[in-house]
């Protein structure tokens, strides 16, 4: 049974996060997107964790569904072809800050916990150590390998795992505040690390470079601040739709984990170098070029993931490797209707086509991914012509950097012209 599971987003109770992160929508985009397994996210924070208490049960082990009860509180019409058996799991993200090694480090981690009564433990532990109170992603002055000391005094069966392991400012291997490698972060206790989340702004044959990470299997999540970001990036899983069984995949059975779902890293807001006041965008070698310092201003310039990939890689990236999982690059579907409309992503005019698309064709997913290109395009032959080239990976690219978003485009400047009249062979 093949699960697409997004293990790290966040609630309403994060910061800059949608007020309309509530659980029973989260239950109806999650169909909409053709999520199978989908975190309930911030469980750390109070009101939150009351929420999910309230509103969920248990429907195996460790993970639980919608009450009937609750279902009615969204105003969100889930088309026929998308509804199915959505489970939530638990886990949450925790910010750390504190210095090691003479140098300040802030770092993000995902908390799985196997059940509520744990997650509870957990609350109780890191409230003693910092205010879960204020933030659905708290922050708190403790160190990563403390914290995993922590957690696995609780149960066994926690699992930590580094989120976004490259971006510059808050992961594990950051080129700002991060290590070198797991074990100079985890120490004696990097063997109860065993996955890795690639985060927006790499893919597998980036993280393929690196070969001392071969070890751990890589995740990906779309740590969604919104509705409409959810599955943005998602981990495949041949497993039953447990907590036990999830936690088999990542510890041990990895060819469990049948691969990932990822953005064209380009498009994350942290894969090449540069600084965004200035709208310098830079590759590894042009900022060397500059000894990394703003030729306008002065500015250190932000090092991004591809730069920091490069400069701990021991191998050549191949993205055919055999020791690659498969993964699949896409762009969300929302963004390829505002590109072929000419509208915004969150316009009406975009809203209503993909509602469209979706009720026709099937989820989110299913579009992206499974539908045949001739499917799609018997609905609409420009949406199946750019769903081809997006999976052939023919596409144009304008990378992110130092916090811009990159922008990955289907068609050039003045290709669709009139697009009620465009004719264009698949």
């Amino acid at each position: 049974m093949t699960l697409v599971a997004d293990l790290h987003i966040h609630s309403r109770f994060s910061r800059a996060c949608s007020r309309n992160l509530t659980m029973p929508n989260l239950w109806a985009w999650a169909q909409i997107k053709g999520i199978d397994l989908l975190t309930v996210a911030d469980f750390t924070h109070p009101f939150w964790f009351k929420e999910i208490c309230e509103q969920l049960e248990e429907i195996d082990s460790g993970v639980y569904h919608l009450k009937e009860s609750f279902k009615k509180n969204t105003d969100i019409i889930i088309p026929k072809s998308c509804q199915k058996e959505m489970r939530f799991f638990l886990s949450t993200e925790i910010s750390l800050i504190y210095k090691k090694g003479e140098k300040v480090r802030k770092i993000h981690h995902i908390i799985m916990s196997p059940n509520l009564d744990i997650a509870a433990k957990i609350n109780v532990a890191l409230e003693k150590r910092g205010n879960i109170r204020s933030d659905g992603r708290p922050i708190l002055g403790l160190d990563s390998k403390e914290l995993l000391k922590m957690l696995l005094n609780i149960s066994p069966d926690i699992q930590l795992i580094p989120a976004h392991v490259w971006t510059p400012h808050f992961a594990i291997f950051g080129s700002k505040t991060g290590f070198d490698s797991v074990e100079e972060c985890f120490e004696e206790l990097s063997d109860h690390i065993c996955a890795l989340e690639t985060g927006l702004s790499s893919d597998p044959a980036m993280n393929y470079r690196i070969s001392k990470n071969d070890k751990y299997v890589l995740v990906s999540n779309s740590d969604a601040h919104s509705l409409q970001k959810l599955g943005r990036e998602a981990t495949l899983f041949d497993t039953e739709a447990t907590y036990p069984s999830i936690l088999n995949a990542l510890r041990k059975d990895h060819q469990k984990v049948k691969g990932t779902i990822e953005f064209f890293p380009e498009e994350g807001k942290y894969h090449a170098d540069g600084l965004r006041d200035e709208q310098l965008c830079l590759d590894p070698k042009e900022t060397k070029e500059l000894n990394f310092t703003s030729p306008y201003s002065g500015k250190k310039i932000t090092v991004g993931v591809l730069h920091r990939i490069d400069d701990l890689a021991d191998r050549r990236q191949d993205k055919k490797s055999a020791s690659v999982k498969p993964y699949w690059s896409i762009i969300p579907l929302q963004e390829i209707i505002g590109e072929i409309l000419g509208v915004g992503v969150n316009s009406k005019k975009a809203q209503a086509k993909y509602f469209d698309l979706i009720e026709k064709i099937g989820s989110e997913f299913y579009i992206l991914k499974d539908a045949t290109i001739s499917e799609i395009s018997k609905f609409d032959e420009i949406m199946g012509l750019a769903i081809k080239r997006m999976r052939e990976g023919n596409v144009i690219i304008k990378p992110g950097y130092d916090g811009e978003f990159g922008v990955i485009k289907l068609f050039s400047e003045g290709e669709i012209g009139e697009r009620s009249q465009m004719k264009l062979k698949l």
